[in-house]
């Protein structure tokens, strides 16, 4: 498993280095899955430090974490122990995705842009509708069963997750969380 353990503006030691590394093993060795990558950044918010955790599985799932604290070995824990509740929630799942798929997630890739915001609502009526591009990045769709999309977003703690399903060729699928706590699924495919 490659590890990139880094500080933003903070120097992060050996030791903070190796707590991290063997505190993801044992939580993701708890669960299906072999973990591929984990990207671990830490920074400075105020009083507080900030960790950020990512682990990649080798099923194409993520799990994403975020913990606060006043120390930093606190604010990593605090993070794995939400990664950890995230993990033990979809447990079964996990488990059932790992024995029905044999191969790793297909990934296709897609352009993704970051559109400038407007300044405000006093503004005049801009001369284009063309919106202003501001970064353009390389990202990756999985093809996953909707199952399958609503477990990667909850694990993600996204608002949505963009997929193409396994199940039919429909193109672009889409699951999002609601307004009243439901989840949402577009298919472009009419019945």
């Amino acid at each position: 498993m490659q590890y990139q353990i880094s500080g933003k503006q903070i120097d992060i030691g050996d030791a903070l280095q190796t707590h991290v590394q063997t505190e993801i093993e044992t939580i993701i060795g708890k669960y299906p899955g072999r973990p591929t990558d984990a990207l671990v950044v830490f920074s400075k918010d105020g009083h507080e430090f900030v960790c950020e955790t990512v682990v990649h599985l080798s099923t194409g799932l993520t799990v994403q974490a975020k913990g606060r604290a006043p120390e930093i070995y606190a604010c990593f824990d605090s993070a794995g122990e939400k990664m950890e509740k995230q993990l033990r929630r979809y447990k079964r799942r996990l488990k059932d995705h790992h024995k029905e798929r044999s191969q790793p997630v297909e990934l296709s890739g897609a352009s993704s842009y970051i559109l400038a915001a407007s300044e405000g609502q006093d503004e005049e009526e801009p001369e284009t509708l063309q919106p202003m591009i501001i970064a353009e990045m390389e990202t990756k769709i999985p093809q996953l069963s909707v199952g399958e999309a609503v477990m990667q977003m909850e694990l993600a703690g996204a608002p949505l997750l963009v997929f193409r399903n396994e199940r039919q060729d429909t193109g672009v699928n889409i699951v999002y969380r609601r307004d009243d706590g439901n989840i949402g699924w577009i298919d472009p495919n009419p019945r």
